[in-house]
């Protein structure tokens, strides 16, 4: 069911300090930061020849990220993103299998422009699970 891993997101309290990290001190391809509003966080993609690093940092006082930041204050791998040919096909064959959507259910419009789910990380040795169409 899942494809190629299209990315790893990181959790970052300074948003701008760890793109310079990325871009100056490993050498990265680093693309200019994105707000997501829908999500509540504003991302910052990091291209590599195999897949991309997502650098996530909390966009508003509500955003999911925030709590991730008060438990884990430095940051921290915060999801893996694989790709899916039918996102809805893998989320009826995934709930099929006992795994819990999060939110409604109903995919959303991620960074890519691509509709996503994200899986409950209970459910899968304690990672959170994004979906992304192809």
């Amino acid at each position: 069911m899942i494809g190629r891993l299209n990315h790893v997101a990181i959790a970052v309290p300074d948003l701008a300090a760890a793109a310079e990290q990325y871009r100056g001190t490993l050498g990265a391809h680093v693309r200019p930061p994105q707000d997501e509003p829908a999500h509540g966080v504003t991302v910052v993609f990091i291209d590599l020849p195999n897949t991309k690093i997502e650098l996530l940092a909390p966009l508003g006082a509500a955003s999911p990220i925030a709590g991730f930041l008060e438990k884990n204050p430095s940051g921290g791998i915060h999801h893996i993103c694989y790709e899916v040919a039918d996102i809805l096909a893998a989320r009826d064959q995934l709930k099929a299998a006992g795994a819990r959507v999060l939110g409604t259910g109903e995919p959303k419009i991620g960074a890519h422009g691509k509709p996503v789910l994200f899986l409950h990380p209970k459910d899968f040795t304690g990672c959170l699970i994004e979906l992304e169409q192809e």
